[in-house]
Parts: C-alpha cells; sequence; structure tokens
C-alpha cells in the first residue's frame, strides 16, 4: 500500500513538472484563447430579451370518463405527463403558430425577406419556448437587437399560441361530441336487437321467468332452473340425506354389535343411544356402584345390610339396561330397514327426472345466453348516456386552455452574449487546451529530462548536474554556490577514472551550444584550485573560445606546435590563476581534422600528461565534424557535455556511437543548464545552495579572504619552460594527495 502511494505521489510530482517546465505554452494558449472568446463577445450582436410567462392548462373540454374509460384514461395520462410540455414547445415554435404572428405585424415587409418561408426561418430562430424550473409556468423568450421589437413578438407569439390552443379546444370538442352521439346510437340499436332475440327465445320455448321484468333478474353468466330441473336437484339432495343417515345407522349399530353386559351399556350410553328413561337408569346404576365401592373401601362387608340392599337395586337396574339396549339394537334395525326402502323409492323418482331435467337445461342455457347480451348491451348503454351528460356539464363551465400571466416589457439589458459565461468558458477551454498541448509537446518531447533518462538509454553515469546561468567562475570574487557542481564533478572524475595516469581527458558535446567550453574552464579553475596542475588545451580548431575567458590573444598555440617547430614553452601559457595552464587554438587551419589527427598530436598529448596532473582538452561538436572523434581516440578519457531538453536521445545514441566506434573511454555525462528551481526533481542533487545561504557565505568570506592573485584579470606572461617543469616535479605531490584535497574543499 504503502509504495502503491508512493507511486502515486510521484506521478503527481511528475504531472505538476511538466506544467512548471510548459508553463509558458498554457499560459500562450489560455491567453490566445481567452483574447479570443474576448473578441468575439464583443464583436457580437447584443440581443434583447421578450419574456412572456403563461400557464397552460393539461386537460380541458370532454376528456373521456367514467368507469368505464378510467383505464383507457389512465395510461394516457401516463404518457403524456412526460411528453405534454414539449409537444406543446413545439406548437409553439410550429409554422402554423407563426405564421399567424407573421401575417399580422406584416414581417415580410418590416425585414424585407423574399417570401413567408424565410420569415418564419428568421423568427423560429429568435422564439424558444421552456419550463420555468420549479413551477407549472412556461416562458416564451424572443430575442431580437431591438428592444420593441423583441417585445411585441413575444406578445403576439403568446396571443397567437392561446388562439390556436383555443381553436383546437373547440374541434376537440366537437369532435368528440359527435363521436358520442353516433356511437350512443349504434349501442341502442343494439340494445333493441339483444332483447327482440330475448323476447323470441322464451315465447318459443314457452320458459316462465318470474324475474323477467329486469334484464338483471338472474346473476349473467349463471345457470337458470326449469320445474324438471328443480325436481330433479331435490331428489338428489333428498337421496343423499338418506343415504347419510343409513351410513350413520349402521355405524352405531356396528359399535355395540359384539358388546355384552356393562361394556355394550357403557358403549350404548357414551353414544347417545339410550332413551331418556333408560340413560336415567343408567346414571342411577353408576352412583350406586361407587356407593357400593366406598362403603366396601370404608370396612363394611359383603353380607353388611346396606351393601346387601345396594346391590339388590342393582341388580334391578342392570336388567332393565340390558333390556332397554336390546330394544335399541332392534330400533337400529328397524332405521336402517325403512330408511333403505325410502331411499331406494328416491332414486327411482330421480331416474324419471333426469330426462326433464336435461332438456329444460338446454332451454334455459339458451335463454340465459340471450338475456345476458341484453344485460350487457343495456349496461353499455348506460354509462354512454352517464358519459355524454357529465362531459355536457363539463363543457358548459367556462375554461381557459392557456392563460397568460405576465406580458414581455422593454429589455433593460441585453441576455446574449452573456459575456461572464463565455469569457468563463474560454478562460476554461484556454486552460484545458493549454494544458493538453503542454503534456503533448512533452510526449513528443524526446530529448534527456533526467539522470534516469540519461542512465538508461547511455547506460554511463551522470558525473554532475550544473544548474542554469552558471557563470565563469574565476571571474566570481566571494565563495559562489556555483562552485560546488564542479567540484562534485571532480570529485566523480577522480574516482570514476581507473588510474592516475588517465588524466588527458576531452570534452565533447553532440551539438554547438551545449556549454561544453564553459563547462571546460569551471572544471579547470576547479582542478587547479584543489593543487591540480592543470593545462586547457583549445582543440576546438573551428570555433575557439576558451582564450576569450581568459582575454588571451590566440594567434600562437597549438596549430603552430603542430605544424612547426615550436617548443612547449612557447605555445603554454600561465593564467593568472595559480596552477593553471592554457594552450590557446592558433592559427585555424584548412584541416583541422587532418592537423589533429596526425603523430605530432600523439606526441604532444603523451609529452603534457607526464608534465601536468591533468590535461583537459577542448573539442568541436563530435557530430558536426570528425575532430571530436580523432581526439577521443587520442586521450584518456572522454566526458560529454549534454544540455538538459535540447537534443533527442537518439543523437545522444549518436554521440556515444561515435565515441566507442574510434575506440573511446566514455568517462559519464555532465548534465548542463539544468534550471533546478522548476525542475524539483534535482533539487536535491544541488541541495548546496541552501548550504551556501548569504549568512553562510558572509561568513565564510571573512574567515578566508579572496587573494589577490585569483581576481578577475588577465595578462599575458612569458611562456616559461621552469614554469612547465615545476608543474612536473609537483605532479606527484598532487597525485599523492588528490582525493584529500577534494575532501578539504566540502
Amino acid at each position: 500500500m504503502n509504495q502503491q502511494q508512493s507511486e502515486a505521489r510521484l506521478h503527481a510530482l511528475d504531472y505538476w513538472q511538466v506544467i512548471r517546465n510548459r508553463y509558458g505554452v498554457i499560459l500562450l494558449s489560455f491567453f490566445l484563447v481567452f483574447m479570443t472568446a474576448a473578441v468575439v463577445t464583443a464583436i457580437m450582436p447584443k440581443k434583447y430579451p421578450g419574456t412572456v410567462l403563461m400557464e397552460i392548462e393539461r386537460s380541458s373540454g370532454v376528456t373521456g370518463g367514467g368507469d368505464f374509460y378510467d383505464g383507457v384514461s389512465n395510461s394516457k395520462a401516463m404518457l403524456g405527463s412526460t411528453t405534454f410540455l414539449p409537444t406543446e414547445f413545439k406548437i409553439i415554435t410550429s409554422k402554423e403558430t407563426l405564421s399567424q404572428v407573421i401575417k399580422k405585424l406584416n414581417l415580410v415587409e418590416r425585414w424585407k425577406v423574399a417570401n413567408l418561408d424565410e420569415a418564419f426561418t428568421k423568427l423560429e430562430r429568435m422564439v424558444d419556448a421552456s419550463e420555468e424550473r420549479g413551477t407549472d409556468l412556461i416562458k416564451i423568450e424572443v430575442l431580437s437587437i431591438d428592444k420593441m421589437e423583441a417585445k411585441e413578438l413575444a406578445n403576439e407569439v403568446a396571443e397567437a399560441y392561446t388562439a390556436r390552443r383555443k381553436l383546437i379546444e373547440h374541434e376537440r370538442v366537437q369532435l368528440a361530441f359527435q363521436t358520442l352521439t353516433h356511437t350512443r346510437k349504434g349501442q341502442e340499436q343494439e340494445v333493441e336487437r339483444a332483447r327482440n332475440k330475448m323476447l323470441e327465445i322464451v315465447q318459443e320455448l314457452g320458459i316462465v321467468d318470474l324475474q323477467a321484468s329486469t334484464p338483471f333478474g338472474f346473476t349473467r353468466g349463471g345457470e337458470s332452473t326449469g320445474g324438471a330441473d328443480s325436481l330433479f336437484m331435490e331428489a338428489q339432495r333428498m337421496a343423499l340425506d338418506k343415504k347419510t343417515q343409513v351410513n350413520d345407522f349402521k355405524a352405531q349399530l356396528e359399535s355395540i354389535k359384539d358388546k355384552e353386559g356393562e361394556s355394550l351399556i357403557s358403549a350404548a350410553a357414551n353414544l347417545n343411544l339410550l332413551d331418556p328413561k333408560t340413560t336415567s337408569v343408567y346414571t342411577q346404576f353408576l352412583q350406586d356402584q361407587r356407593t357400593a365401592s366406598m362403603m366396601e373401601t370404608s370396612g363394611l362387608g359383603e353380607n353388611h345390610p346396606d351393601i346387601v340392599s345396594l346391590k339388590a337395586g342393582m341388580a334391578v337396574q342392570k336388567a332393565q339396561l340390558e333390556e332397554g339396549v336390546q330394544q335399541l339394537r332392534d330400533n337400529l334395525q328397524d332405521k336402517i330397514s325403512m330408511t333403505e326402502k325410502v331411499l331406494e323409492n328416491i332414486e327411482n323418482i330421480t331416474k324419471e327426472q333426469k330426462d326433464a331435467s336435461i332438456l329444460d337445461r338446454g332451454k334455459y342455457a339458451q335463454y340465459q345466453q340471450a338475456k345476458d347480451q341484453y344485460g350487457t348491451a343495456q349496461e353499455i348503454l348506460n354509462k354512454m348516456i352517464d358519459e355524454q351528460e357529465r362531459a355536457r356539464v363539463v363543457n358548459l363551465m367556462p375554461r381557459k386552455p392557456a392563460t397568460i400571466h405576465e406580458y414581455a416589457t422593454e429589455a433593460v439589458t441585453y441576455s446574449k452574449p452573456n459575456a461572464k459565461l463565455q469569457l468563463g468558458l474560454g478562460a476554461v477551454l484556454g486552460l484545458i487546451l493549454g494544458l493538453g498541448f503542454a503534456f503533448f509537446l512533452e510526449y513528443l518531447d524526446t530529448s534527456v529530462k533526467t539522470l534516469d533518462d540519461v542512465e538508461r538509454y547511455l547506460g554511463v553515469p551522470v558525473l554532475a548536474v550544473i544548474p542554469k546561468d552558471v557563470g565563469i567562475l574565476h571571474k566570481q570574487s566571494g565563495i559562489s554556490p556555483d562552485a560546488e557542481a564542479y567540484r562534485i564533478l571532480r570529485t566523480n572524475i577522480e574516482f570514476n577514472r581507473k588510474s592516475a595516469d588517465a588524466n588527458a581527458i576531452t570534452v565533447v558535446s553532440g551539438g554547438a551550444g551545449e556549454g561544453k567550453s564553459t563547462t571546460l574552464v569551471n572544471l579547470a579553475y576547479i582542478c587547479a584550485q584543489g593543487g591540480y596542475n592543470t593545462l586547457m588545451i583549445d582543440a576546438d580548431l573551428r570555433r575557439p573560445k576558451l582564450h576569450t575567458f581568459f582575454d588571451i590573444n590566440n594567434s600562437v598555440g597549438l596549430t603552430n606546435y603542430l605544424t612547426t617547430d615550436l617548443q612547449l614553452e612557447d605555445v603554454i601559457l600561465q593564467t593568472p590563476i595559480d596552477n593553471l595552464y592554457f594552450m590557446p587554438s592558433g592559427i585555424l587551419p584548412a584541416d583541422a581534422a587532418g592537423i589533429l589527427n596526425s603523430r605530432r598530436m600523439s606526441e604532444l598529448i603523451a609529452d603534457v600528461k607526464n608534465r601536468f596532473d591533468l590535461v583537459l582538452i577542448d573539442s568541436p561538436p563530435i557530430l558536426g565534424v570528425s575532430d571530436a572523434s580523432v581526439l577521443a581516440s587520442e586521450v584518456d578519457l572522454t566526458m560529454i557535455v549534454i544540455q538538459h531538453r535540447k537534443l533527442p536521445r537518439s543523437m545522444l545514441l549518436r554521440v556515444k556511437q561515435a565515441i566507442e566506434n574510434v575506440g573511446g573511454n566514455l568517462l559519464g555525462v555532465v548534465l548542463n543548464n539544468v534550471d533546478v528551481r522548476s525542475d524539483s526533481q534535482y533539487q536535491y542533487y544541488t541541495s548546496y545552495y541552501t548550504y551556501y545561504s548569504p549568512t553562510n557565505t558572509e561568513a565564510k568570506g571573512k574567515s578566508r579572504p579572496v587573494s589577490k592573485g585569483s581576481e578577475s584579470g588577465s595578462s599575458r606572461p612569458s611562456p616559461s619552460v621552469a614554469a612547465v617543469s615545476a608543474s612536473k616535479k609537483s605532479s606527484a605531490k598532487s597525485s599523492s594527495k588528490g582525493k584529500g584535497l577534494d575532501d578539504d574543499q566540502y
């Protein structure tokens, strides 16, 4: 999770960095679009509004109603609730409505157009209808460059729409009444036809309907019954009752069939089959039985007079109960026989009435169908009559299909163009366009932007990052924080070269103007300050520049030495800076590459390597001419100076390949002219600027005053062999202390 948050933060910083680097493009795009919007807004004609507020009735006149039409009306209302106002807006701006306005105001002549169609097209563009938010009102707005015309047109459009709406409503009401009247007449004929058919069936079949005075005597869809049918149904009901009785009597007889004695008596009593007299005897018998048991429990013997008397009474009671139960069995058997005979008679009657019932059912089914049709037709007719009367009452009430609540007045200010809106949109669009253009340019930009770009595409280390607008260090007084970048460069060179003997370094670049010569001069100055006997050789025989940094004449130098018999002492000059020597370019030759690619040049490099601790050779751009490639093959190390955000990566790869193709040894890259204040990713690399604050600089300046010899100035001291020899003698000393000198500078 932390890693994802860190990556997201890095992406956000990258986007912000692009904005900071391309803020000029963003501001330019913003300014151009904003000014375009301002100019367009200024030259657009000012249009004044004429606004009318009105209310439209959603339904008037005959609406259709009643229970019969509820389903249709509700479905139409649901469909029309979302499309009603948009439909009315179209009617307001329709040709039929606006043509009335054009004719009434004679707009064809007033606007000097060819015909009615052109006038309609122009007026249609001026009229707009919309819903007033939060209300049931609609707004009709007309825009015109003339205030009075906008007011007049808005009012006339509202009046024309109101008049047309009234006409439409009137026509709709008339059509509705005509439709209802025609439909009612047809339904009355249908009712009469159904009634006549029902009466014909009654007469033909001889059906007697006691409720025939009303068409709703029987329930529509039910069954009508005649005499035979009624007798058949009654016989079936009686047969069912007798079958039930027979089954009940048989079940009672079966429950006491196999029982004897007291169990028989108990079963008969529980089924409530005993007559009241026998039931009373059975109750007394149970009570005497409980009394005798209690006496025996209390200790009385079987021969006790009370017990003997009680048991004698119980014997009589038992005999009576047995007699009653036997009589019950006989009665049940008699009931079963009698009921079965009655059931047999009923079943015979049912068979006789069945055929007659089937015939009556066919007749009454035909009659009931005709009666239902007549009742349905009469019900529909009654509802039509009710609907027609209700619609008549509704339309007698005064109604207005459209009501104007606020007429248009002369506008005080114009509404279009909306300057604030258009300028705001212009600003937003300009900012979006600027950001898009900035990121698009960043996408197309393949130049080196970061340290990772250099190390990823070239595969060599970055030796130093040189800030933007760094001056010539030896011409600055006091302690400058810019010098720290070159001290870092000096230290990295010391650690990255394989041995102290690899001290001949040429500085190259892909193209002109990347700061190669300035980097070499400042590096030489810093190395000389660190105790290195340093020699600068201006080998750029196309456009030499090193002599300008020291105000030295370059008429005698490298080319003179290579083409004549001059000695090194004749062409090497000592600068006003201690330990720093300089060999100018000399007279510019016709064949610079040929002079540099000579044995004399190889001997020169070998000689100065032994005389000085560090030899820095300036060369022309490597992609333009072959001089730099020749030098890269002769020296120990080659250092590339790359200007930040200048050359594409493909060209830098060609620079590296050019060095490697001639057998050069690439030391590393110096990323030059970096705007560390806008590119935050480099601020950590140049954090020494905060260390060299004005307070710290002042304190250091007081403790270590600048020597007079390091001040800016130029002189051309006479060449001295002793001086050059002295540099050789101190070579061992400076080589032994090398890294220690670097440490003293931090």
